[in-house]
């Protein structure tokens, strides 16, 4: 069991990223996108969705620092073990609670609003199950295990994730890691796998400037109740 989750579920989970990715960009190109339901309801998605992209933005920054990030590198720059932890532990905490707050708005808004409801797929309710699972497995391990310098992960779950890019993956590193962490990592492993089978695909697509730019205006008002501005890229008019 230990080979199967720690040394070949990791390349299953890679071959069915990459392959989903390019089976839907060469036969779904145009489902390639998060199928926007702004025009039904736009009030509570411009609180959630931002919500969301943000916090999940941070919580996936914690994770490359916190896997590939060796701590000999954070300890030659002065940060020690137990600060460390407390970054991760207060940062991570915030970015999850986040992140979760922005998922449960979305789901609500989906939920209560009947157009938005009737354009929910089985696709998305799963997506959303493993997404939230994935967040909350993680904070209730970081949280259970927060006293002190907690569960130095550092010393397992990173050289194990290294591993993996040597085609060598040392699975006696996850034996002795708390079920918790184990139980987050599957659920991490299955949310990468389903990525590119869910609405989530669209993150290989978003430019940088994804994050400041305006949402798609599908009505704008009159110009002369905007008033003058100068223009900018991104915001001009489409013309009707």
């Amino acid at each position: 069991m230990t080979t199967l989750l720690w040394g070949v579920l990791p390349y299953v989970t890679l071959a069915l990223l990459v392959a989903g990715l390019v089976w839907r960009h060469r036969y779904d190109r145009f489902g390639w996108t998060t199928r926007s339901s702004q025009v039904y309801e736009s009030k509570l998605l411009n609180i959630a969705s931002p919500a969301f992209h943000y916090g999940i933005l941070f919580v996936l920054v914690g994770h490359i620092v916190g896997l590939f990030i060796p701590e000999s590198w954070t300890n030659a720059l002065g940060v020690g073990e137990h600060t460390y932890h407390l970054f991760s532990l207060y940062g991570g905490t915030a970015a999850g609670i986040v992140t979760v707050g922005g998922i449960a708005l979305l789901v609500y808004r989906r939920r209560t609003r009947a157009p938005v409801f009737r354009a929910t797929t089985a696709n998305d309710k799963l997506m959303y199950v493993v997404l939230v699972a994935a967040i909350v497995l993680g904070m209730v391990a970081k949280l259970s295990h927060s006293s002190g310098d907690g569960y130095d992960y550092r010393q397992s779950i990173a050289p194990w994730a290294r591993s993996l890019f040597t085609l060598s993956p040392d699975t006696d590193l996850m034996a002795g890691v708390p079920v918790l962490y184990q139980i987050h990592a599957v659920f991490g492993m299955a949310l990468i796998a389903l990525v590119p089978y869910t609405r989530l695909v669209h993150m290989f697509s978003a430019p940088v400037q994804y994050l400041f730019r305006p949402y798609v205006v599908y009505r704008s008002r009159d110009p002369e109740q905007l008033g003058p501005r100068p223009e900018r890229r991104g915001w001009e008019r489409a013309g009707s």
